[in-house]
């Protein structure tokens, strides 16, 4: 087996193609990755944040270069590719500060003398398996925290997205001692190996392999989180802002071709906003350019693969089209940014994430009928509301069984420095980024010191 990377808008671009490395190969770099924990948890709080901050200013440096490699390997839009580099040094120097953070608490014993004390330790190798689509912030946004914690680090990044994770180690293992850090590229074999040595396990990926890598981890029993995507919904009441509604909608649904977790597939119209937000959103999606990624006016590339491309066409296919439904005639994997309408509960694009620029258009009678159409699907990741009334929004919110819930914004986009992450099937554990993933990659432990008795 082998590990080949294509440029998608360019498939005769081949940026990677070596052997798969095998099970043999983890395990070895998760024993180095063990045996150097100790040195680098015990090496102090001011060598590992310096160590972090020192990658964040190595990531700054090589910023044009990680971004045209974004450009070339997933086919990310340019100006998204940027954006995420800098997002990616930000992360770095937002977690170069958490070693300075207490690591526990002093309490007083419930009777007598003494003191009890809870303290965080790491857990010693943190597996990180991740996929193609932020190839620089969601490896960063694992390994920072952990490593800021004084795990060490084994990542297995997906195969589209070898040479990414590749370059971004080489920048980050310039800071740290040996073995801190490791890339296994790979495909199951090797990060189903990775699950079976780590001492804990963070997945981004599909939900069938992050059902498999939840199961392992937790027959093992080791710490374990899974983020495995979502169908997420945009409500849209009629007090909406429909221009601005559409337009966030559109960016959401279209945005790196559809391919984020956070991207909108459902589009839940409330009532009397429904017509006026079909034309709207319909035209704002004919609007979205699309194109050459490396373009910085291109806002929807290419689909990751041609699987991916045909994949994205069969899920319109019966339906009304309403905007897009077809397929340019391009060098690359590319789909028109699509809106759809007439799908019946039971079709594909109401029950699994297509990853791809489609979305199914959906009316509500009120905004409970809404809030039941949204919390229908299994997922259940990140839900945008558009209204003018905080009071019926925050009504919806209170019954909203996602993750996380944006007003008046597009689906995607997200803080790392706060919690990440969704409900039902699109995660498994506990949050990602912010403060929630330092004790993700710590383990509490309570001690108790009595006094020692008095000599005679």
């Amino acid at each position: 087996m082998t590990v080949i990377s294509r440029n998608p808008a360019d498939p005769a671009d081949v940026l990677v193609d070596l052997p798969e490395p095998g099970a043999f190969a983890v395990a070895d770099s998760v024993e180095r990755a063990r045996a150097a924990q100790p040195g680098w948890a015990d090496g102090g709080a001011a060598a590992r944040s310096a160590a972090l901050g020192a990658v964040a200013s190595a990531v700054e440096a090589a910023a044009d270069e990680l971004a045209a490699l974004a450009v070339r390997e997933v086919g990310k839009p340019l100006a998204e590719a940027r954006a995420e580099v800098a997002r990616t040094a930000a992360i770095w120097r937002y977690y170069a500060q958490a070693p300075y953070e207490p690591t526990g608490a002093v309490h007083d014993t419930a009777a007598g003398p003494g003191l009890l004390l809870t303290r965080r330790r790491p857990h010693g190798v943190a597996g990180l398996i991740t996929p193609w689509n932020f190839p620089f912030a969601i490896p960063s946004w694992k390994a920072a925290p952990a490593l800021a914690a004084g795990n060490t680090v084994v990542l297995k990044p997906a195969p589209e997205a070898t040479a990414c994770a590749v370059r971004l180690a080489e920048l980050v293992r310039r800071a740290l001692p040996d073995a801190v850090l490791s890339v296994v590229p790979g495909g199951a074999t090797e990060g189903g190996a990775l699950v079976s040595a780590a001492d804990v396990v963070s997945f981004t990926g599909s939900s069938q392999v992050g059902r498999a890598v939840v199961r392992s981890a937790t027959a093992r029993g080791i710490p374990v989180q899974a983020e495995m995507g979502g169908l997420n919904a945009a409500i849209v009441l009629p007090d909406a802002d429909i221009a601005q509604a559409a337009a966030h909608i559109a960016a959401s649904v279209a945005g790196y071709a559809g391919q984020k977790c956070t991207a909108t597939s459902r589009v839940v119209a409330v009532g009397a906003a429904l017509d006026p937000l079909r034309e709207a959103l319909a035209e704002a999606l004919r609007a979205v350019p699309v194109g050459d990624p490396a373009d910085v006016a291109t806002v929807c590339g290419p689909l990751i693969t041609r699987a991916a491309r045909d994949e994205t066409a069969a899920a319109w296919q019966g339906l009304s089209v309403l905007a897009g439904g077809t397929l340019p005639a391009r060098t690359g994997w590319y789909a028109a940014p699509t809106l759809v309408e007439k799908a019946g509960p039971g079709h594909r694009l109401l029950r699994e994430e297509v990853f791809g620029p489609v979305a199914a258009l959906l009316g509500a009678r009120d905004l409970d009928h809404a809030v039941r159409i949204t919390n229908a699907a299994r997922y259940g990741l990140v839900t945008s509301v558009h209204t003018a009334d905080l009071s019926a929004a925050l009504h919806g919110l209170d019954r909203l069984d996602t993750g996380m819930i944006r007003i008046n914004a597009p689906t995607t986009g997200v803080d790392f420095h706060l919690p990440f992450g969704g409900a039902k099937a699109s995660s498994f554990g506990p949050r990602e980024q912010g403060r929630a993933a330092l004790d993700f990659y710590t383990a509490t432990r309570t001690y108790t010191l009595a006094p020692c008795a008095a000599r005679p």
